[in-house]
């Protein structure tokens, strides 16, 4: 059954054991952001973390780590949480085929519940705001679902935006909001710029899980996250209308704020710990005025800790970065079995295919890195063949181990682009990508001794599954 917010949604974890309440005294920092980093080490069923008790705040309600786990995903895509990542990648593409399904609009939104505007618009006042790692630059909203259109096209629902985005809380009313060069959002304010004018945002805090998932998931320019979130629902997402700016949000919303990037305007930004597992330093970024807040009564915060994976940020962009790269190779590519994309958000990726000639996996890899995402993540690609399982680390590192001649299977190609967050890249937004080519030869590429493969006894199948049930019991 679809959530249509964000508070049934942590109803239900807690109806699994998967939300953790925290009724102890805690501080802000570094309590909050401590145990966000070390919850996704109590394994696949980690769970969410409530806090109600914080030092400093009278009335706070903060939630973290909610997808931190293959179970908790599991249950925001409505399946059961012992589903594995690779029975969830697979059930992710079958949803897919749906999309897309319309949105449903509805009125009287939760979080029409409370407003402010002119001198009462204060961030500080609605969201109990922590640092998440010592070394970041100040408060940040890192799980918000950020809505714009493009201004050269406003009535193209599926041009509209909902995207994730880092923004640094720099006042009661200010923030700073890092577009990505190859996010929609980016190309949104070009044109917005490009007049001289400001780009309208709405900014959805506190969500239903997969609209969270979609808002982090690479989509095509023109495809709309409302019906992809429908397609992976199995119902219409309901979205209502911001008041102040037109934009279509999410119902179930806890907080809505309004307002605008403001055009041509730049200021220093961060440092942020970042998904890289490293700090992204300061640069210049866009600034957004809040002009309204609407909120529930008793909202509660979300956050997402990022730091050396995994953490919960890896957990969110899994699944939803290995699909669509491999909707868009099996188009051009129907020997493409399977990608795995689900390590620091695509900057690696395992991809397995069966092959119609020599150097046919290579060329799978160059596609790979010219995919919309793949040009600014998609770094260091291996390639293995159709009978090696890319979830499966171990087949993975066989196959490196026994299939690559670095004389002939390693592909450099200098100077691509890549977003300026990668610690590597020199200068930043620029690197070198490469391309291991562990698949086995064939014709007319005639390199090793590869005739006589060992292959699994057909019995095997057979006595794993006995094995398995003798050990259920």
């Amino acid at each position: 059954m679809p959530y249509d917010d964000f508070r049934s949604f942590l109803d239900t974890l807690d109806e699994h054991g998967q939300l953790l309440r925290i009724t102890e005294e805690v501080a802000p920092e570094p309590d909050l952001g401590a145990a966000a980093n070390a919850a996704p080490r109590l394994g696949d069923k980690a769970p969410a973390l409530y806090f109600d008790n914080v030092t400093g705040f009278t009335d706070a309600r903060i939630a973290l780590n909610v997808h931190g786990s293959w179970a908790n995903h599991a249950l925001a895509m409505g399946l059961p949480p012992q589903t594995g990542i690779k029975d969830q990648v697979a059930e992710f593409i079958r949803r897919w085929e749906d999309f897309p399904v319309p949105p449903e609009r509805r009125a009287n939104p939760p979080w029409a519940e409370n407003v402010l505007e002119g001198d009462d618009v204060d961030l500080f006042r609605v969201l109990p705001l922590f640092r998440l790692n010592d070394g970041d630059g100040g408060f940040y909203l890192d799980k918000a679902a950020v809505v714009s259109r493009d201004p050269a096209d406003p009535d193209h629902f599926g041009k509209q935006n909902v995207g994730v985005y880092r923004m640094q809380v720099k006042g009661r009313a200010k923030l700073g909001l890092q577009p990505v060069p190859m996010h929609d959002i980016a190309l949104h304010l070009a044109k917005a710029e490009e007049n001289g004018e400001d780009l309208p945002v709405a900014i959805a805090l506190g969500n239903e899980p997969v609209l969270s998932i979609v808002a982090a998931t690479p989509m095509a320019y023109d495809q709309s996250e409302y019906e992809m979130a429908g397609a992976l629902r199995g119902a219409p997402a309901p979205i209502a209308t911001a008041p102040l700016t037109g934009l279509d949000v999410p119902w179930g919303s806890e907080v809505i704020l309004e307002g605008v990037i403001e055009g041509r305007k730049r200021e220093i930004e961060g440092p942020f710990g970042e998904f890289t597992g490293h700090y992204s330093g300061g640069r210049n970024m866009t600034v957004v005025r809040v002009d309204r807040i609407h909120h529930r009564t008793n909202p509660v915060f979300e956050s997402l800790y990022l730091g050396m994976p995994w953490t919960e940020i890896d957990f969110l962009m899994a699944a939803n970065t290995c699909v669509p790269i491999y909707q868009q190779l099996k188009e051009a590519f129907p020997e493409v079995q399977a990608v795995n994309a689900m390590y620091t958000h695509g900057l690696l990726a395992i991809i397995s295919t069966k092959k119609r000639y020599g150097g046919f996996a290579k060329a799978v890899g160059m596609r790979a890195m010219t995919t919309p995402h793949g040009l600014g993540y998609v770094k260091t690609v291996i390639m293995v063949d159709e009978d090696v399982d890319p979830f499966n680390l171990p087949q993975v590192m066989w196959a490196l181990s026994t299939k690559v001649n670095p004389a002939g299977d390693l592909v450099n190609i200098p100077n691509l682009p890549v977003l300026e967050l990668d610690p590597g890249s020199q200068p930043a937004g620029i690197t070198n990508k490469m391309i291991i080519d562990a698949t086995t030869p064939v014709a007319p590429d005639d390199r090793g001794h590869y005739s006589q493969p060992v292959r699994d006894l057909p019995e095997a199948a057979a006595w794993l599954t006995k094995l398995q049930g003798m050990l259920a019991r």
